[in-house]
Formats: structure tokens, C-alpha cells, sequence
């Protein structure tokens, strides 16, 4: 009986293992911070060695009062305006952005012209970690709608449920043995 406990319990502690999924902390620009670049295309590279997924976080280091942080829609970020920001404007910083829904994500500095020189990303968010960045911008396109639909059930989902009925059954066995 002790030994099927313990098989049990060693499947117990697997199976709580396996259902906590990994989180990514993407420091944006790396060593740079999120700061007015001098190539202008250095988040566009950054975000392209990158795959972003639902619940990592993006830490955008910078000054307080000297950058801040917005998210906005599409349109917004091609032109560099602050125009409909999704949320509020993050002036302090550093800060963490937890990325909550799969799909296209805008980021701009809104102060002076730091966005028109570089200091903006796109990314693309999936809700699995299999995807990269958008590729860079070649031109004026019509703004994307900001709704999402839900995510689809993703195999990570399936997952954890194969891991909960993988764990009620070795409960069975510990109690049953």
C-alpha cells in the first residue's frame, strides 16, 4: 500500500507540474529599454527574434516623464498618434504588460517625436507560443477593428485536461491500493 502511495503521489506532484504553463518576460529592445533608438527599425528587430503568446509580459524599461508607454490600434501606429489608445497612457516606468488576448498588439511613445523616430512596436500574440512579430510596416493600410474573437480550444487546453483526468485516476489508485 505505502508503495502505491508514493507512485501516486510522485504522479500527483507531475501532473500539478505539467498543468502550470511556462510565462515569457519579454524585456522590449533588450539592453536598449524602451528608449528613441538610433536605428529606426531596432523594435522592428527585436520583435522579430521573438515569440510573444497568451500571459507573457512585456517590461518596457524607461524614465518616468521622459517616455511613456500606449497601446493603440493599427492606424494610430502607422501614423504615430495617440488617437483611440487602448487603455491609458503608462507614464511611469519600468512597466509590465501582461498580454491578455491573442492577435496584433501597437505600441507608441506619445511624447514629442519618438515614435516617428523608431520608438513603437507591433507584435503579434498567439495563443500558443508558435509565432513571431509582424513584419514591419510598408505603408498605409486600413486600421484594424479592435474586437477579438474568443481564442479556439488549442492543444495546450487539451493538455491540461489530459492532465487532470491523469490525476484523478492516480488518486483513484492511491485510494483504491
Amino acid at each position: 500500500m505505502n508503495k502505491m502511495s508514493f507512485i501516486g503521489g510522485v504522479m500527483t506532484i507531475l501532473m500539478v507540474l505539467q498543468c502550470t504553463e511556462a510565462v515569457t518576460v519579454h524585456v522590449v529592445g533588450d539592453g536598449l529599454g524602451w528608449t528613441v533608438p538610433e536605428d529606426i527599425s531596432a523594435y522592428q528587430t527585436w520583435a522579430s527574434i521573438n515569440n510573444f503568446a497568451l500571459g507573457d509580459i512585456l517590461s518596457f524599461n524607461f524614465e518616468t516623464n521622459r517616455h511613456d508607454v500606449a497601446e493603440v490600434p493599427k492606424g494610430s501606429y502607422e501614423s504615430c498618434t495617440s488617437n483611440n489608445t487602448i487603455g491609458t497612457i503608462i507614464t511611469t516606468g519600468p512597466t509590465n504588460i501582461t498580454l491578455n488576448r491573442s492577435g496584433e498588439h501597437f505600441y507608441i511613445c506619445t511624447i514629442g517625436q519618438h515614435c516617428i523616430n523608431g520608438q513603437k512596436l507591433a507584435i503579434n500574440v498567439s495563443a500558443t507560443p508558435s509565432t513571431g512579430a509582424l513584419p514591419p510596416s510598408t505603408g498605409a493600410l486600413p486600421p484594424s477593428t479592435t474586437t477579438t474573437p474568443p481564442p479556439p480550444f488549442s492543444a495546450a487546453s487539451g493538455s491540461a485536461l489530459a492532465s487532470v483526468v491523469l490525476l484523478l485516476f492516480s488518486l483513484f489508485l492511491g485510494v483504491a491500493f
